[in-house]
């Protein structure tokens, strides 16, 4: 059983920046791949990014490629999101996910909600023009 905690979410202007934080108990978190989604008012949730167990594989969506960056340290079982240039596009209730069981690499499949088998409750983040 692995439970996770978001942090780090706040109002900022655009332009600004952001760091969320993913804190993870239980022993299967640094063995697989972690995700990043967002879910804003109005849309279904949507991938943001993705990293494999080791952190030397991630996936982004196109919407947030060259401004967000996903990385994890194992060691402190907890996965980030550095968030740069933020826009208010960019607002909404960002969730992480976690894999516990299956195949332990990252795939393609992890754009997909439906892969993760653990989730935090989300960490508002609220951009302002």
């Amino acid at each position: 059983q692995v439970q996770l905690v978001e942090s780090g979410g706040g109002l900022v202007q655009a332009g600004g920046s952001l760091r969320l934080s993913c804190a993870a108990s239980g022993r299967t978190f640094s063995s697989y791949p972690v995700g990043w989604f967002r879910h804003a008012p109005g849309k279904e949730r949507e991938f943001v990014a993705a990293i494999s167990w080791s952190g030397g594989k991630q996936y982004y969506a196109d919407s947030v490629k060259g401004r967000f960056t996903i990385s994890r340290d194992n060691a402190k079982n907890t996965a980030y999101l550095q968030m740069d240039s933020l826009k208010p596009e960019d607002t909404a209730v960002y969730c992480c996910g976690s894999k516990g069981r299956g195949s332990k690499f990252l795939t393609l499949e992890a754009f997909y909600e439906n892969e993760y088998d653990y989730w935090g409750q989300g960490t508002q983040v609220t951009v302002s023009s």
